[in-house]
């Protein structure tokens, strides 16, 4: 197990990072690809580095809601709202050239099924969490109910990863009510990358969860093995201030102590027990949602993941007003 990480080293960890050897630039819409990629990529930590350098105040930023957050966490803080859960309302952002992209509305509800499964531990294969890991896997004890669904036609045929498709003026949707809605864009990203979310902290302006539309839900255009609905639980784990599980780092951190160093990520469905390299031969959380797997592989959140989610939204955290 990890041990507790001094807040002075928050921001050089944030950039300066070693990359898993599966990093995907920020891709423009001209440069980017968009063949369907068979390993798991996430752009969420280079975007945050991308915002970073634009904005360097947000380093300090990022790093003040790290040390609220551990604050927090050492509180034992009561997880409870008063009316017993947090309920997020999600607005789904389409942005569509053709029919495949203008995913349904059946294909968008399976997408909110899956999130409410994963994040309050019904999910199917919940119980196929490992004995060892049996004492820290969660119900994190969120909902969330689908608010409205924007549709609109384009011509572009990817985004990438500028958060143009957050921009009305650049031809994308911009946010509706970012402070108490989560947004979710649903669009060709491009560059083998399946989604990105923004960390607390960011402007609102760009606040949200973005998911290529081949990679949304269980139905419809969903794309094997990423058709189960597991990208947006990943990226909606760092909407919620969830680093990946092997920190961006060789052996780095992920600020929680309930779960193992890991060497980089894992892809597929590794064979359990997955040993890592890092100092004590930890077995690796591979069914994690916060690790790279494929969807079928991944199932479960820990205990010190699900206090880091409900710490941003308790009095003073940056997501406050989603528990109002």
């Amino acid at each position: 197990m990890k041990k507790a990480i001094f807040m002075l080293g928050i921001v050089s960890a944030i950039l300066a990072g070693c990359e898993s050897e599966e990093k995907v630039e920020n891709q423009s819409e001209e440069n980017a690809t968009t063949d369907v990629t068979a390993r798991r990529s996430c752009a969420a930590d280079d975007v945050l580095k991308d915002q970073i350098a634009e904005n360097p105040a947000l380093a300090k930023k990022i790093s003040d809601i790290e040390m609220f957050t551990q604050k927090k966490l050492n509180e034992n803080f009561e997880s409870r709202l008063v009316n017993g859960v947090i309920e997020i309302p999600v607005v789904v952002n389409v942005l569509y050239r053709n029919s495949a992209e203008n995913i349904s509305q059946s294909q968008i509800q399976s997408q909110i099924d899956v999130l409410n499964k994963d994040f309050n531990a019904t999910n199917s294969d919940y119980n196929n969490v490992p004995t060892a890991f049996s004492n820290v896997k969660a119900n994190v004890g969120i909902r969330f109910v689908l608010d409205q669904v924007v549709r609109k036609s384009t011509k572009k045929t990817s985004w990438g990863t500028r958060d143009t498709m957050k921009k009305s003026a650049q031809g994308g949707l911009s946010p509706i009510s970012p402070t108490t809605k989560l947004n979710l864009w649903v669009c060709t990203i491009g560059g083998g990358t399946l989604g990105y979310a923004q960390f607390p902290g960011g402007s609102s302006a760009t606040d949200g969860v973005v998911i290529d539309s081949r990679y949304v839900g269980t139905t419809g255009t969903a794309v094997y093995p990423f058709n189960q609905g597991r990208t947006a639980t990943h990226e909606v784990g760092h909407w919620m201030n969830l680093r990946h599980i092997w920190g961006d780092a060789t052996c780095g951190t992920d600020y929680c102590n309930d779960t193992p160093s890991h060497n980089t990520a894992n892809y597929g469905a590794p064979t359990y027990p997955h040993y890592s390299s890092c100092t004590g031969n930890p077995v690796e959380m591979t069914m994690n949602y916060m690790d790279y797997v494929d969807d079928r592989a991944m199932f479960m959140f820990s205990t010190d993941q699900k206090s880091r989610m409900l710490a941003i939204f308790q009095a003073g955290g940056p997501r406050y007003s989603f528990a109002q």
